[in-house]
């Protein structure tokens, strides 16, 4: 769970920059519409102004999102009618207040997928498409893996794998009643377009007895934890609208990954992978929690494409617990 940071530049909130320029569509008609690429430009301009740093991208999605047309076609769409143009310009205005852009669109794009998002489930991070995209590589060495997703909330990770390992069965894990009606309507949707149905489980990743029933049989278990330490600032989107519970990990991030790490030992078949995402200020607390267990090998850490800590992993030895060696673990891209 990557929350990011950026600047935030006040800027206007109101609705006097979507003054609209109508052009004559067809004029024996009297109809009038606006061009989308005139109502984008003036709409980046404005979210450009409230600090948001892909400004030009955001207007565009959102213009796609009230013409219903592919972000591509916007400039062969048909262009704004007046209802259209009201409708644009509440949205933009919602974003420029630092509402998400995808509680707007209520879709989130991760991997090949496109999910339902909204209040009381985390919008899923292109971040974390790098700990999915290892979990992939990592199923797909067995013929039939079994995969968990812990602390899953929309779903994204192991929504991800189902579509991408189509002989996989794969277990997630979710505790919020909000993030798990989230989860079960993005599973039924999968499961509508033809992906193998996810099994949804609701419990506490941190519960010790979790998933007694798959004890030493997990070919793969992922996690993308709440993990920012509390007290550290956030972006308005994510402070006014992610649940609590699904960023901050508690006085330093590690009160979920602690025990995560304890239990995905047991659940791990000898030479099972574990991957599990933190905070950009864990890269050595994470490995170092994983050699000290004494039942991993091959830990490693991994960036991501902005060369920040992103995820660790490690393989469940087959030969019992060893103790911390000190060793230096090892560091790489994804």
């Amino acid at each position: 769970m990557w929350v990011g940071t950026h600047p935030l530049v006040p800027g206007p909130s109101t609705l006097h920059d979507y003054v609209v320029t109508s052009l004559p569509r067809h004029p024996s008609e009297g109809a009038e519409r606006e061009r989308a690429t005139l109502a984008v430009a003036r709409a980046a301009r404005a979210l450009a102004a409230a600090g948001l740093e892909s400004a030009r991208a955001e207007a565009e999605l959102l213009a796609a999102y009230v013409l219903d047309v592919p972000r591509g076609r916007l400039a062969l769409a048909d262009g704004f009618d007046a209802c259209q143009r009201e409708r644009f310009a509440a949205l933009v205005a919602r974003r420029v207040d630092r509402e998400p852009l995808q509680h707007l669109t209520g879709r989130a794009g991760f991997r090949h997928l496109e999910l339902s998002v909204g209040p009381g489930v985390f919008v899923p991070r292109p971040e974390t498409e790098l700990l999915a995209g290892w979990g992939v590589d990592r199923a797909r060495r067995r013929p039939a893996p079994l995969v968990v997703d812990l602390c899953s909330g929309s779903g994204a990770i192991a929504l991800a794998v189902a579509q991408e390992v189509p002989g996989a069965r794969v277990v997630a894990v979710e505790r919020s009643p909000a993030a798990l009606a989230w989860l079960r309507r993005n599973a039924a949707a999968r499961v509508a377009a033809g992906d193998r149905p996810v099994e949804v489980v609701a419990a506490d990743v941190t519960d010790p007895r979790l998933l007694a029933g798959l004890v030493g049989q997990v070919d793969v278990l992922l996690c993308n934890p709440p993990y920012v330490p509390r007290g550290v600032a956030v972006p308005p989107e994510v402070a006014g609208h992610d649940p609590d519970e699904a960023i901050f990990g508690g006085a330093d991030g590690l009160d979920v990954i602690r025990p995560v790490l304890a239990r995905a030992a047991a659940l791990l078949r000898p030479g099972g992978a574990l991957g599990v995402e933190h905070d950009d200020t864990h890269g050595a607390a994470v490995p170092a929690l994983l050699a000290a267990d004494g039942r991993y090998a091959e830990v490693a850490e991994h960036r991501d494409l902005a060369g920040r800590a992103r995820f660790a992993t490690a393989s469940r030895r087959g030969d019992g617990p060893r103790p911390d060696t000190g060793l230096a673990w090892q560091t790489g891209y994804s």
